[in-house]
């Protein structure tokens, strides 16, 4: 039987790295009967207390939850109320467009922009809405899924700034590096900021659900939301922080994917009905023809690949293209290519 290459939902194809596994092999089991005694000195987890102490603010200001999903569902249920407004980028994942109706908020979406080679934050636009609408809760992607494009330090210092009044979510699940040293002064800087992050995409730890949210000084209400006193999962904690151990594993797979990114956007863009978009996540957008979007998908559902086909209000002749190995992008970019060479004869 053929096997399926499933690059549809964004997941790390290449898999934790062989520390996570090792932490698997040499698991005392004993400890699955017993909570976590972290509580006792004074943290919620071992994991927290890592967390912070790489990004060197307190342990307090470290949350967890069961994947950044479960942090973004707990903060707008936390802080936005009945005809509360939510701002939020247009181009988004779906499950943004879901968290203001369950607490009876208002969406309100602000643009971006399609440029040549890739989409872009609409600053100007951004500010206008925010003025006029009076937001409670911003939610701002970066990098953007599906779009793939995302805020520049500068940029986000300076859009930051323009939202005070608000509590600001940013998501930053597709950031594909480690903690860099500017996340501390963000969130010196803005006091009503929450930045949620993953193990699922960068570490390749989607099966485990292990997310975690930074917070700024103002965020006391989430905070004491999302307490666990008696823990978190153990096991998942520890296998958590072999990742953590593993930087130049994960180091090499981010090459690896930006090797192959490059690629996609090489060969993919050499065909002329393709609109390929540049992106810091590990995936890519690309623009199709909307009379081959039926076609295309059957075609590759025969070859056994399976990526997303975009079929949403704004993006509906897209294809998501999650970056996999690089035995899987060659025959995903040479199915593509197989195809539209084939409806030109």
């Amino acid at each position: 039987m053929e096997q399926k290459i499933y690059l549809d939902r964004n997941e790390n194809n290449y898999g934790p790295s062989p520390l996570c596994l090792e932490v698997l092999r040499k698991s005392d089991y004993t400890t699955l009967s017993v909570y976590s005694k972290s509580f006792s000195s004074g943290v919620k987890s071992i994991l927290s207390e890592r967390i912070a102490k790489e990004i060197h603010i307190p342990e307090n200001r470290v949350l967890l939850g069961y994947g950044a999903e479960d942090l973004l569902k707990q903060a707008i249920q936390c802080y936005l109320g009945k005809d509360e407004k939510l701002l939020l980028p247009a181009y988004s994942w779906w499950y943004y467009k879901k968290l203001a109706s369950e607490v009876n908020g208002i969406n309100v979406e602000y643009p971006l922009d399609e440029g040549d080679d890739s989409y872009h934050y609409n600053f100007e636009k951004l500010i206008d809405l925010y003025k006029k609408e009076k937001p409670k809760v911003v939610l701002i992607s970066s990098p953007n899924n599906p779009t793939g494009n995302s805020l520049s330090l500068n940029e986000l210092t300076t859009l930051l700034a323009e939202l005070r009044e608000s509590i600001v979510i940013l998501d930053q699940a597709y950031v594909f590096n480690g903690f860099d040293d500017y996340v501390k002064s963000l969130l010196t800087d803005n006091q009503n900021l929450i930045i949620t992050r993953t193990f699922s995409k960068y570490y390749a730890l989607a099966g485990l659900r292990i997310g975690f949210a930074l917070i700024g000084e103002n965020i006391q209400k989430f905070s004491r939301l999302t307490n666990r006193y008696l823990g978190f999962n153990r096991l998942s904690e520890e296998i958590a922080l072999a990742a953590l151990d593993s930087s130049e594993y994960y180091k090499t797979v981010s090459e690896k994917m930006q090797k192959d990114k490059l690629l996609y956007y090489s060969e993919l863009g050499k065909i002329k009905e393709l609109k390929v978009f540049k992106s810091d996540a590990n995936f890519i957008l690309v623009k199709i023809p909307k009379q081959t979007y039926s076609s295309l998908k059957e075609f590759l559902i025969s070859k056994g690949i399976v990526i997303k086909f975009m079929n949403e209000e704004l993006l509906n002749s897209h294809l998501r293209i999650t970056i996999g190995t690089e035995a899987q992008n060659l025959v995903v970019i040479n199915a593509i290519k197989e195809f539209y060479n084939g409806a030109r004869k």
